[in-house]
């Protein structure tokens, strides 16, 4: 192939600073149901009151656009988490915090995103266990996997591979919600992505 990456004038760093921020992805890992996107989406809020430049890529949104080609098969989970981190990376090197919500319940997936997305990625497992998930179930998921509708169902007839070094938020009750969102705060602020 004849591509070549084109070098253009403004840096990552000159878009950051533009921004008053330094770029970042806090990668949100977990069950169905366990609460990332809900979590995402409170902590993109907060974000926003605080003046900064955000972004949400979510699981169902990009497989209703970007991924819609793609499957649930394990070769098709790899292919749409290398893709949504290519994504990542972009969006970082024009300077915004993008959050990341994503099952991806396979490790290797997960270190292939690091390893693409690099510097600034943050890995968030959100911890709800299955008994929890299952009582929320929004989408009606559960019930379908459990009757043998949809396979391949991540926690039930597919494995989850839990993270190891990374954070952990426990996200069982409402009361959870607030104080996830301020400690990603503090994350982001101590790491110093924010002021």
């Amino acid at each position: 192939m004849n591509l070549y990456n084109h070098n253009f004038t403004l840096s990552k760093n000159e878009r950051e600073s533009s921004k008053n921020q330094k770029s970042c992805t806090v990668w949100m890992t977990g069950l169905s149901g366990s609460g990332k996107s809900t979590i995402a989406n409170n902590l993109e809020i907060e974000l926003n009151k605080l003046g900064y430049h955000t972004y949400i890529l979510d699981g169902d949104n990009t497989r209703l656009g970007l991924n819609k080609n793609l499957g649930f098969t394990e070769e098709d989970r790899i292919e749409n988490i290398r893709r949504v981190s290519e994504v990542c990376k972009l969006m970082n090197d024009a300077g915004l915090i993008v959050i990341a919500s994503f099952i991806s319940p396979f490790e290797k997936n997960r270190s292939d995103a690091r390893s693409i997305i690099g510097e600034g990625f943050i890995e968030v497992f959100v911890d709800t266990n299955l008994e929890t998930c299952e009582k929320r179930d929004p989408k009606g998921l559960y019930k379908k996997a459990r009757a043998g509708e949809i396979k391949d169902f991540t926690g039930i007839s597919s494995p989850f591979e839990i993270p190891k070094n990374c954070i952990h938020l426990s996200n069982e009750t409402e009361e959870d919600l607030p104080n996830n969102v301020d400690f990603l705060i503090n994350i982001l602020k101590n790491k110093n992505y924010i002021k």
